[in-house]
């Protein structure tokens, strides 16, 4: 593998994706805000670069996982960031769950200095990063795309092109509804079983193979039932997330009452000092 990639973000899921390319024998370089969350993979071989610069000056491959829209735009943009200082030709793809204008805004910047640039948000949580089968929905050129595949097959299995820049951002965001109302039922779902006087987990072993079946009721309400709140996807990503689907939606003209409602619980739950937990412990509104 002669392609260097560079990898800003190394938390949760980004960890486990740059350790999963660099097992597949690409040279990796990393830049995080806080140098200790990548010791693992400096330890394995990966270099360490002091400035998002640094890092885009050397890579063919920017690839960034970051936490907020505003720290996507701090890191692409400005005399520091990505787009002015990666070489002609380098293909740059945010994996941040991120707005779709901002996507395309990154697209058509880097266009106007040859540089090609894909948005291509994931889904699958910590299991899906360990395990490199996460769902990667892409937007931008095909020719792009293609490019990319080789990398994109390290860390995913569901590989989608959805069309233009930012259709892999709206694509996350239809995922993201998706959950959203979800998580409300597979929370209601547990609390109902232990009030019942069920095992949730004999309950679990049956509607997780019927209509009912879902990634969250498989892979979150077992952590929900152990009382393990760790985050494979922090509540304050997911409100994040909720907050952009709502005001694209609304821009729309859409209504989206599950959305709304989820994202008021999730408020609440964050409100209440789980801003930092997995999504999962949102059943802690409900079990009391």
């Amino acid at each position: 593998m002669d392609t260097t990639i560079g990898f800003i973000g190394t938390g949760v899921m980004g960890k486990s994706m740059a350790e999963n390319l660099m097992n597949a024998g690409y040279t990796l370089s990393v830049y995080t805000r806080t140098k200790e969350k990548a010791k693992l993979l400096l330890d394995n071989g990966a270099a360490w670069k002091n400035t998002v610069a640094e890092l885009a000056k050397e890579a063919d491959v920017v690839i960034s996982m970051v936490g907020y829209p505003q720290d996507v735009e701090a890191v692409y943009f400005g005399e520091n960031g990505i787009l002015e200082n990666a070489r002609e030709g380098t293909v740059v793809i945010d994996m941040t769950s991120s707005k779709p204008a901002l996507a395309k805004k990154i697209y058509q910047a880097a266009a106007e200095k040859n540089i090609h640039a894909l948005d291509a948000p994931v889904s699958g949580g910590d299991v899906g990063a360990k395990n490199g089968t996460l769902a990667i929905m892409a937007g931008g050129d095909q020719e792009i795309f293609d490019q990319a595949l080789p990398i994109f097959n390290v860390i995913g299995s569901e590989i989608i092109l959805q069309g233009e820049a930012g259709a892999g951002q709206h694509t996350k965001l239809c995922n993201q509804i998706t959950i959203a109302s979800n998580m409300i039922g597979v929370s209601e779902a547990i609390v109902y079983a232990k009030k019942a006087g069920l095992d949730p987990t004999r309950v679990l072993d049956s509607i997780t193979t019927g209509a009912a079946g879902s990634w969250s009721l498989s892979n979150l309400a077992p952590r929900m039932i152990q009382g393990d709140y760790a985050p494979g996807f922090y509540v304050k990503h997911f409100i994040k997330d909720m907050t952009i689907a709502l005001e694209s939606a609304e821009e729309m003209g859409m209504s989206t009452p599950g959305l709304s409602l989820s994202l008021k619980l999730y408020k609440e739950l964050a409100e209440k000092g789980e801003a930092d937990s997995g999504t999962q412990a949102l059943i802690k509104l409900f079990d009391n």
